[in-house]
């Protein structure tokens, strides 16, 4: 029954997506693509809500195992929320919500709703979990409260953002005044939490607030670490008369994927030129070396360019490489 019905939906669906017209039944494929899309999109729901949750967990753990018991506080929504907290005595699991509201409603305006709604329900969940779990108080040496804390934290928020979430809204307010200041992003995100640090130095003390800055450090670090990936991977686009040899290299010797771009010389030391071929390929920094060597070999003449690439998706690239030729 439930397959039939499963089945029912899937071609109510296709039908929906075919649109009006007069040849609106669907085939096996259709029905097939239906499910294949359904299946995906439940993968990644239940995928990001794990990821959010032990964000959730994490970013408690950063905050009642580290921070709390030490005063010290991080940059950006949570920054402002654990310095409410000191100065008004309000508990963090309500002051974390009350900052974070015109964040949410912010990026319900500007960046998109599913985001708004993923945010809301985990700075919720962060809220119930801070108000609920309790964690043991690991440590009251500074320093390590600072470097640890930080980690915890930036470690949920960084799980928060690989699930489609935030559990700092500062970056949403970022993102808003470097729009309509015509300003970077970074540097709308140093200002703010120079004014954070500020006020903890004027509210709190000095120390706290130069411990507090090795807190940020620490998160910011561990949150571009856990959305950036622990690979690094490199794009070299080789610019040679030799472009076949250099396309063969790359395929035999490095063994990765390649993409041959049609172009044109404009001026070089050899003066202009006619068409020429570009190679480009993405390799990881370990295969980096190898690749230099080989591109020595056949052109010491060759423009090279190399540019770094946070993620792929697709290609040779985090596969295995190339079987031998």
């Amino acid at each position: 029954m439930i397959k039939q019905f499963l089945k029912e939906q899937l071609i109510r669906e296709a039908i929906r997506k075919k649109g009006p017209g007069p040849h609106r039944e669907v085939d096996g494929y259709a029905i097939r693509k239906e499910y294949r899309e359904l299946r995906l999109s439940l993968i990644r729901h239940l995928k990001d809500f794990l990821l959010i949750t032990v964000g959730i967990f994490s970013a408690s753990f950063g905050f009642k195992g580290f921070l709390l018991t030490n005063h010290f506080i991080d940059g950006g929504a949570t920054g402002i929320a654990l310095l409410v907290r000191e100065v008004t005595g309000l508990p963090l699991y309500l002051t974390i919500v009350i900052i974070n509201i015109p964040f949410i409603i912010l990026a319900y305006k500007i960046i998109d709703r599913s985001i708004a709604i993923k945010t809301s329900l985990a700075i919720a969940g962060l809220a119930v979990c801070l108000f609920a779990v309790e964690f043991p108080d690991v440590t009251k040496d500074n320093l390590l409260v600072a470097i640890f804390g930080g980690f915890f934290l930036g470690a949920g928020k960084g799980l928060a953002v690989r699930g489609g979430a935030l559990l700092d809204g500062t970056e949403v307010l970022a993102i808003h005044l470097s729009r309509r200041l015509r300003v970077t992003l970074g540097d709308i995100v140093i200002v703010i939490n120079i004014i954070i640090f500020s006020a903890a130095s004027y509210f709190l003390s000095v120390e706290i607030a130069l411990y507090s800055m090795i807190t940020f450090l620490s998160a910011s670090k561990t949150l571009d670490f856990i959305v950036e990936g622990i690979d690094e991977y490199t794009g070299v686009t080789i610019i040679s008369s030799h472009s076949e040899e250099m396309r063969q290299m790359v395929i035999k010797q490095v063994r990765r994927g390649v993409t041959v771009y049609k172009g044109k010389r404009g001026y070089g030391r050899h003066g202009e030129s006619a068409d020429m071929d570009i190679i480009y390929t993405v390799v990881t920094r370990l295969e980096l070396n190898k690749l230099n060597s080989e591109i020595q070999k056949i052109d010491p003449n060759s423009f090279v360019v190399m540019n770094s690439v946070k993620d792929t998706k697709g290609g040779m690239i985090k596969k295995r490489p190339l079987k031998s030729l």
